[in-house]
């Protein structure tokens, strides 16, 4: 056992995705291997592998964390949004969103890695659906005339390409400008319609 170790085994592997984190925040999730993580945590090489058999397993624990800190922002956000109109709480959610994907965009990559989607080591049921019910229950209250789900699912669609393209830089070349206020409006009323006058 490495003496780093000393903590117990549940704290090692704490020790392993806390570094992770960390490393994704800082480099980007191009700077995620084993040997790295290992090497920050102050463990030997093969120390990751005692409670991860798998990088992707690795990955995935990293990955969840991010989804639990977007879950936990976008849960405040909403409820500091409290009594305002279910547009208005969706316009907070879908900022809120944004904000991540800006603010940790390592770690925003790494949670939406097609890999670690399908190996369905993240368990989508317990990482990304909860905030998606929190979309669809707002979408209902807002557009009680349409099918919540596939409205909620084309607003998270369009908000993750936004996201993206925000991110790359690709949206403030086509649009000529870096406000990204207008787009979220614009991306609101296409899947809510205008605001009422």
């Amino acid at each position: 056992m490495d003496g780093a170790d000393s903590g117990g085994i549940g704290s090692l592997r704490d020790r392993l995705v806390d570094t992770g984190v960390a490393l994704v925040d800082a480099e980007g999730a191009a700077a995620l291997s084993l040997r790295e993580i290992a090497r920050r945590a102050g463990v030997s090489h093969g120390a990751p592998r005692r409670h991860f058999p798998t990088h992707l397993e690795l990955l995935s624990a990293i990955a969840r964390r991010g989804f639990a800190e977007l879950g936990a922002q976008a849960d405040e956000a909403v409820r500091a949004a409290g009594d305002e109109s279910a547009r208005a709480r969706l316009a907070t959610l879908a900022r809120t969103y944004l904000d991540f994907a800006a603010d940790h965009r390592g770690m925003y990559e790494l949670m939406f890695r097609h890999d670690l989607l399908e190996s369905n080591e993240l368990g989508l049921r317990d990482t990304s659906l909860p905030l998606f019910e929190v979309l669809v229950e707002l979408v209902a209250a807002a557009r009680p005339d349409v099918e919540p789900a596939v409205v909620a699912g084309a607003l998270w669609a369009n908000l993750h390409g936004v996201a993206q393209l925000w991110g790359w830089g690709s949206l403030q070349l086509a649009v000529g400008g870096d406000e990204i206020e207008p787009l979220l409006a614009s991306v609101l009323d296409a899947h809510l319609g205008p605001v009422a006058r």
